[in-house]
Formats: structure tokens, C-alpha cells, sequence
């Protein structure tokens, strides 16, 4: 069974997907957001696609763990996510993920790795793994 992962934001949403079998993600194309609303067709073609038993949303907290102004935009986008498709969410801790994500791609390519949708995808990466690490049983 197959695992969704995103990387919310208000103008791209990272979109990864895994499974708990290996622990492992792979990025997928971002989401175009309009003040932090995909197109949900988009959405409804990965949800059709990958048929997922669990959808991770990546939640952004500020550094001493309270909330920010996007954590609860990211929680809105998760509920809408479960009402209108009826699938399982979990919210993951996601601090920091885009900065190491961010070097990690420069390092392996420089400035032209550092593409919007790219990071956006992988930081979905590496919130699915950090999921698969902390939470999933194998």
C-alpha cells in the first residue's frame, strides 16, 4: 500500500509518495496553490493514482515547537484533504526540512537543483521518511 506525502505551502505543495515496506519515498510533481488551495482535481488524480491507506502532511512549527500562522493553514489543507477524499492523515513535524533539503540539493547540483517544485518535492521526501522512521512498522 502506497503512502502520499506533501509539503504544504501557499503557492507549491511538495508531493511525494512511499511505502512503509521500505521506508523509502519518491518525489512526484508539486502542486500548484493559489494562497495555499491546489487545484483538487490535481489532488484527486494522485488520490485515484496511488489509491494511498495513509496521507502525511508535513506540519510547520516554529523551532521551539509552537505553532506559526502556516501551521494552521497546513492543518486546513489536511482536513479538507481527509473530507473530501475520506483518507487517513497524519500531521508530521516538518522543521527544517526545507533548509536541509535545500543544501542538500545545492551541494549535488548548485542553484539550477533549487527549482520551487523540486524542493517542495523533496522536503514531501523527506517527510514521508522522517513518518517511516518514526512511526510506520515494518
Amino acid at each position: 500500500m502506497s503512502i502520499l506525502g506533501f509539503d504544504y505551502g501557499t503557492k507549491s505543495i511538495g508531493v511525494a509518495v512511499g511505502t512503509a515496506l521500505t521506508g523509502t519515498a519518491s518525489p512526484l510533481p508539486a502542486l500548484k496553490a493559489n494562497e495555499g488551495v491546489p487545484q483538487w482535481d490535481h489532488v484527486e488524480k494522485l488520490i485515484q493514482e496511488w489509491q494511498p491507506e495513509l496521507c502525511v502532511i508535513g506540519l510547520p512549527l516554529n523551532m521551539d515547537g509552537t505553532e506559526q500562522p502556516l501551521t494552521a493553514r497546513a492543518k486546513k489543507f489536511a482536513n479538507r484533504l481527509h473530507g473530501r477524499f475520506g483518507v487517513q492523515i497524519f500531521l508530521q513535524d516538518e522543521r527544517l526540512t526545507t533548509v536541509s533539503v535545500r543544501e542538500e540539493l545545492f551541494a549535488r547540483g548548485g542553484f539550477r537543483e533549487l527549482q520551487k517544485g523540486r524542493v517542495d518535492s523533496a522536503a514531501a521526501c523527506v517527510i514521508l521518511e522522517d513518518y517511516f522512521a518514526h512511526h510506520a512498522a515494518v
